[in-house]
């Protein structure tokens, strides 16, 4: 059976991103997938501290709740992952794990030797964002880093949907048509990963 991670990035357990993707989740699971969620806010995740023990095997020498998040990640075959947007950027929850990530990047580009922009696409990805503003540029930031961040895992940035107008918890109870858009993105990531 094909198993998808999905993360939840906010702060909020409750708010418009969860709601966003509690939806693409049931998207994919009406579809026959498995979905393992995880929620940062929950974990003790120390910022990378850039020490670099992970040049030697390509593991984090800090030792917290990452390498569960990790194992989840890697084992997946598809990668769900949804952030509120903070400054025109995902979450502190999010970039603190995308930071972490770099001994993966240690390990596939230092140790195995994958030359830089060579990629495996190994796993399929969904993007989900939730920003409270209508500025033109609002989610450029958070596309480009969860691009770079979904490379270093091998996951094919597959489809992203961005959502406006959401800033208090509650705001996403007005937009049922956000609430089915993410649960056709679930279901669309789904079928994806069935065909494959």
């Amino acid at each position: 059976m094909q198993q998808i991670t999905a993360i939840y990035g906010s702060p909020r357990l409750e708010g418009n991103t969860a709601t966003l993707l509690r939806q693409a989740v049931a998207g994919a699971r009406s579809q026959g997938v498995a979905v393992r969620e995880i929620f940062l806010r929950d974990l003790k995740m120390s910022p990378c501290l850039e020490i670099y023990g992970c040049k030697r095997d390509g593991e984090c020498a800090i030792h917290d709740d990452f390498q569960p998040v990790r194992d989840a990640i890697l084992a997946a075959d598809g990668i769900m992952l949804a952030s509120p947007i903070f400054f025109y950027a995902v979450s502190a929850q999010v970039k603190v794990l995308m930071d972490r990530f770099q001994s993966q990047w240690v390990k596939k580009h230092w140790i195995e030797g994958l030359p830089m922009g060579q990629s495996r696409n190994l796993r399929k990805g969904l993007f989900l964002a939730a920003g409270a503003t209508h500025g033109k540029k609002l989610f450029d930031g958070a596309l480009l880093s969860v691009k770079y961040f979904f490379d270093v895992l091998d996951t094919e940035l597959s489809d992203y949907r961005f959502f406006r107008g959401l800033d208090y918890a509650e705001d996403i109870r007005a937009h049922p048509e956000f609430q089915s858009d993410a649960r056709q993105a679930g279901a669309d990531l789904a079928r994806a990963l069935s065909a494959a």
